[in-house]
């Protein structure tokens, strides 16, 4: 698949057969994480958790539907699989980097046909949550900054029409 078709028809999944990804879709994933840019080349600041264990995802997702006020809610939306990424770097730079990786996996999901959805709610969630965050088994210093749910979905991925107009605001200054 081009990247530009990748880009196209890349959205968030948020419907899961609670299937897992293939050993082969999950080495695409993260071979694409590890290609992302990070600043400084400072690869040491960042840290990957790949969750599979059902009880541990049911307390995450109960712990994001608790902080969301909505104790019904699916924050994680029936994934079987939660990849935390994890830094120790501080400021902007930690947060573009976690997010570099995130659309690198992202995009390779969308390449593998593997449903996909950024998570940020829930990790916000779990950084409140001690006993949560000591299960992630993190390096000292190390706090998740973002996720990514992923696994198998009978949703299918298709081309988009985008608007000509601008979506976003802009300005030149010369």
């Amino acid at each position: 698949m081009e990247l530009k078709e990748a880009m196209n028809i890349r959205k968030s999944i948020r419907s899961y057969t609670g299937e897992q990804i293939s050993g082969e879709q999950l080495n695409s994933i993260l071979t694409a994480a590890y290609e992302a840019p990070v600043g400084m080349g400072k690869y040491d600041s960042i840290h990957f958790t790949i969750i599979t264990n059902p009880d541990l995802l049911g307390e995450i997702d109960t712990c994001a539907a608790k902080f969301f006020g909505n104790p019904s809610m699916h924050p994680l939306y029936g994934a079987p699989m939660l990849i935390v990424i994890s830094s120790n770097g501080e400021g902007n730079v930690a947060s573009a980097n976690v997010g570099f990786i995130l659309q690198n996996m992202a995009l390779a999901a969308v390449g593998e046909g593997v449903g996909q959805c950024d998570i940020y709610g829930a990790v916000a969630a779990m950084n409140q949550n001690q006993k949560l965050l000591d299960k992630l088994d993190l390096p000292e210093g190390f706090v998740p900054l973002g996720a990514l749910a992923v696994g198998k979905t009978s949703e299918s991925y298709s081309k988009r029409e985008i608007p000509d107009a601008h979506r976003f605001a802009a300005n030149e200054i010369k």
